[in-house]
């Protein structure tokens, strides 16, 4: 993709140099075991950092202070320019979709941080991939794990990247409009099976967002897909269903555990933000069928 001389946003804080408390690894799992926590943990679904405590051992159910802002990324830093034009393009068709529909749009912040870091949800780790926190909200982004999309879950790609930051801002489209904290409401009387169920439509629907921000970036801000751009987000979206790494760590599926949503879903649901390119095309919850 081509961002070229797109605007960015003032709203990335560059906090990588800061103490966070210290990175507590996840003990006796491998990497690629790691990969498959993101189905919990990483985009949110929807608390990452209680399944990574779970995962280590430990516990994250306290909600800490955050701590306070940091600076703008330094100038010739490539990764994060890109993320604060990506940042900036999801401001601009935010606020005018949430304008059309009479609403204000709240600029969420967006945190570069590294290893671990302490969120309003709790003490966010790198391991448990990017994510966005409600209760401040504030998608947290360690840069590392756009390397682990290309090496470890196989979704290369800048734009694979730009869906990555378009899916965690979905998720801040969802807080605005009140819909996550309708679904915390509803899983917390829900059985567990009932609780996936939910987090699957909550996390199909911020793909789909995606999909509205990526359509309706391109056309009304004038940066430049190319060639197979489109196809890496695809790919990305396949990689990372729950039933494909749930294939690859253990070699079954249970489908009563996703929180995500099967590979085919997570395509067919961005496919669909990209083609309606309005909120109104993303009512996951009104779908008789995912």
């Amino acid at each position: 993709m081509r961002m070229d001389d797109q605007d960015e946003s003032r709203n990335v804080e560059d906090v990588r140099g800061s103490g966070g408390g210290g990175f507590r690894p996840v003990h006796g799992i491998s990497l690629g075991t790691v990969a498959v926590a993101l189905i919990g943990g990483w985009l949110f679904g929807i608390n990452p950092l209680q399944i990574l405590g779970l995962l280590s051992g430990g516990s994250t159910s306290s909600v800490q202070a955050p701590m306070e802002p940091g600076q703008a990324p330094p100038q010739g830093d490539e990764q994060a320019k890109f993320v604060s034009q990506i940042l900036r393009s999801t401001e601009q068709v935010w606020t005018t979709v949430f304008q059309e529909r009479g609403a204000t749009y709240e600029e969420p912040k967006l945190r570069l941080f590294r290893d671990a870091y302490p969120t309003g949800c709790g003490m966010g780790q790198a391991a448990a991939g990017p994510f966005y926190c409600p209760q401040d909200h504030i998608v947290y982004l360690d840069l590392s794990f756009f390397d682990v999309m290309t090496q470890q879950l196989g979704a290369p790609g800048q734009f694979a990247h730009a869906y990555v930051i378009g899916h965690e801002v979905g998720h801040h489209v969802q807080n605005l409009l009140g819909i996550i904290p309708k679904v915390d409401a509803q899983r917390s009387r829900a059985s567990d099976a009932q609780s996936n169920a939910l987090s699957v439509r909550l996390e199909l629907q911020a793909d789909c967002l995606a999909g509205v921000w990526a359509t309706r970036s391109q056309r009304e801000k004038g940066w430049r897909l190319e060639d197979g751009d489109i196809e890496t987000a695809l790919n990305a979206a396949s990689q990372i269903g729950d039933d494909t790494l749930q294939r690859k760590s253990r070699g079954t599926v249970v489908p009563e555990s996703f929180t995500h949503g099967t590979s085919a879903q997570r395509v067919a649901w961005f496919k669909r933000g990209v083609q309606g390119a309005q909120i109104d095309s993303c009512d996951t919850f009104a779908a008789a069928q995912l």
